[in-house]
């Protein structure tokens, strides 16, 4: 009768959790003689947010786990603790009125090093809730994990701990949690499996390093319904070793950050593969002074590939921004970086078959968008439709002449150039760029172009429209460009000459293009063999 009770249970609380169902409330009587859960209060667990619990919590933690799994419950309270260890089967459930607090003492976090090897062995040791090798772990509820974060002020790694990390697991959900102030990441998967993040919300902006969601390594990857306001990254996926980061679902998240609200990076050793964003809100944090990056934000969308790997089939869609810095940066860079020491550097990186539509950004900085590859090394098939980005402009003719450095091995960042050459994108290194749909605006007059490429083969740009001022630099700049078609786009009235050819280009084709706005439709750089433009049906008047 007993099993059968278990179980019927456990089918109950699995299927809540998996689907969203809504529990009716129980008592605490109720919580503390139901055979799944395991009340921390019942196991010595005083809650006062004074007495040191992490003893008392194990404990349950252990029965739980000895009778084969069970839901471990905190009810209301202030429960102070170091690390705890999960084990299989075990949910951390905890209450609305519940909280959960590190310990401020670097002491109650004994280091645990896992099997897994990673480039994250340099950055930490220690956690407040740790697990490695686990199948079916959850940490659920209404209440509070905080890390009390501020206390761990220092920007020296491996004394701070995660909230949470959990390593080589599988079958994991964490929802509808709040986790706040954590001493470094905030929730670390590495070389996890069958991972759902659900519901949860995020505010970490107490010290150095305090990143949302950290993915890494991890497969089958499900997190959506989250608001995440964070000082590092926001919602981060990563490859700190050589497992790529794979079939990765993210939607309905809104996500602020002073560094990058979505990120791919920068550790990419092991890759990323199959992943699909949808339906994400990313604005400015509440918080005004950052620890790092900037107030407003650094980069919306932020993919990276510096220490070898290959970034393919990525998706990206419907997405809203106001007030970062950068809305798109995409950099194939080559740091190198080996994810354990004695290792040959990795080879150089990839990245291609890249999507993004449905953008909407506004109050954005001046800097620009980027796509970024390296010589012989370019990003391929990066496809950008329907996109609408409103820049705060006040570019200079000066800033149009830029040149702009490769720094090849530097540090993968949205302001890593500088003020750009170009307002909207400046890319180079580049192969079977598309662009459709493309609205460009400005708050302020900026000379600069519109659009640079540079070194960039199959380029197609097709129903293009931005500002650009008659005294200004022409709209779209080609440089050493192979293989392009411009069509259906339109310049705005009174604006500059609308494309720039210079260096060596081959097979330029303009058609269809309504140009009436522009003083003229084309300009040659000293040199340029004016027989590979085509151009026809090109409304001029």
């Amino acid at each position: 009768m007993k099993k059968l009770l278990l179980s019927v249970l456990y089918v109950y609380f699995s299927l809540g959790f998996t689907y969203g169902y809504s529990f009716p409330q129980i008592t605490f009587a109720e919580k503390a003689t139901n055979p799944i859960l395991y009340s921390a209060k019942e196991y010595g667990a005083v809650g006062d947010g004074e007495t040191k619990d992490t003893i008392a919590i194990q404990k349950a933690i252990d029965a739980a786990a000895d009778a084969g799994g069970g839901t471990v419950f905190f009810p209301p309270g202030k429960y102070l603790s170091g690390t705890l260890f999960l084990k299989n089967n075990i949910t951390l459930y905890l209450e609305n009125g519940a909280v959960l607090l590190g310990s401020v003492d670097a002491d109650d976090f004994p280091l645990t090093i896992p099997a897994f090897r990673s480039y994250t062995d340099k950055y930490v040791r220690q956690s407040l809730i740790f697990g490695e090798h686990l199948r079916d772990v959850a940490i659920v509820g209404k209440g509070t994990i905080d890390g009390q974060g501020a206390a761990f002020r220092w920007k020296e790694y491996l004394n701070r701990p995660y909230n949470i990390r959990l390593i080589s697991c599988s079958n994991v959900l964490i929802e509808g949690i709040r986790l706040r102030n954590s001493p470094m990441w905030m929730q670390h998967y590495l070389d996890c499996d069958h991972v759902t993040i659900r519901g949860i919300r995020v505010e970490n902006h107490v010290t150095y390093n305090n990143d949302g969601i950290d993915i890494d390594c991890c497969r089958n990857v499900v997190i959506s319904d989250c608001v995440i306001d964070s000082d590092d990254d926001a919602l981060c996926l990563k490859s700190t070793a050589d497992r790529p980061t794979e079939n990765v679902t993210i939607t309905n998240c809104i996500l602020s950050s002073h560094c990058n609200a979505l990120k791919m990076g920068t550790e990419s050793n092991g890759g990323f593969r199959n992943i699909s964003i949808s339906n994400c809100s990313i604005q400015s944090s509440y918080k005004t002074e950052s620890i790092y990056g900037v107030g407003r934000g650094l980069a919306g969308i932020a993919l990276e590939i510096v220490d070898g790997g290959e970034m393919d089939r990525i998706a990206i869609s419907n997405i809203a921004m106001r007030g970062v810095k950068t809305p798109i940066f995409l950099r194939l860079g080559n740091r190198a970086r080996p994810f354990k020491e004695d290792m040959p550097k990795p080879k150089m990186g990839a990245m291609r078959n890249i999507h993004i539509s449905n953008v909407v950004a506004t109050d954005v900085d001046k800097i620009g968008c980027s796509i970024t590859g390296l010589p012989d090394h370019p990003i391929e098939n990066v496809t950008l439709n329907n996109i609408r980005i409103t820049f705060d402009g006040g570019g200079t003719n000066e800033e149009a002449y830029a040149i702009v450095p490769e720094k090849p091995d530097s540090y993968p960042e949205s302001t890593m150039f500088g003020v750009l050459p170009a307002y909207g994108f400046y890319c180079r290194h580049g192969k079977g760029l598309r662009f459709n749909q493309i609205d460009l605006d400005w708050k302020e007059n900026d000379l600069r172009p519109a659009l640079i490429c540079e070194d960039v083969a199959d380029v197609e740009v097709q129903g293009w429209k931005s500002r650009c001022l008659a005294d200004g630099f022409p709209m779209i700049v080609f440089n050493s460009v192979r293989d392009a078609l411009i069509r259906g786009s339109r310049t705005a009235s009174d604006a500059a000459v609308f494309l720039r050819i210079v260096g060596t280009c081959e097979k330029i084709s303009v058609i269809g293009n309504d140009l009436r706005g522009s003083s003229a439709a084309f300009e040659y750089g000293e040199g340029v063999d004016k027989t590979e433009l085509f151009h026809t049906a090109n409304r001029m008047k």
